[in-house]
C-alpha cells in the first residue's frame, strides 16, 4: 500500500481552509444579528446588517449542500 502524501496534503489544506472560512462566514452573520439587536433596543434600525447576516446564512448553507452534493454524486 502506497500513501500519495501530495494528495493527503491537498485534501487537508482545502479542507481546512474550508472550516475556517465557513465558520468565520458564520460568525460574521451572527455579529450582524447581534448589531440589530444592539440597534433595535437603542431605537434605531440596522437593516443592512441583517442583510449581510442573512446573506452570511444563505451562503453557509449553499456550501453545506453543494459538499453534500459533492459526496452524494
Amino acid at each position: 500500500m502506497k500513501i500519495d502524501w501530495a494528495a493527503l496534503g491537498s485534501v487537508f489544506g482545502v479542507s481546512l481552509i474550508a472550516t475556517v472560512a465557513l465558520v468565520g462566514l458564520f460568525t460574521l452573520g451572527i455579529v450582524g444579528l447581534t448589531k440589530h439587536e444592539t440597534a433595535a433596543a437603542q431605537g434605531g434600525s440596522a437593516t443592512l446588517a441583517v442583510t449581510g447576516a442573512y446573506a452570511c446564512f444563505a451562503a453557509c448553507a449553499a456550501a453545506v449542500a453543494y459538499g453534500i452534493y459533492l459526496i452524494v454524486a
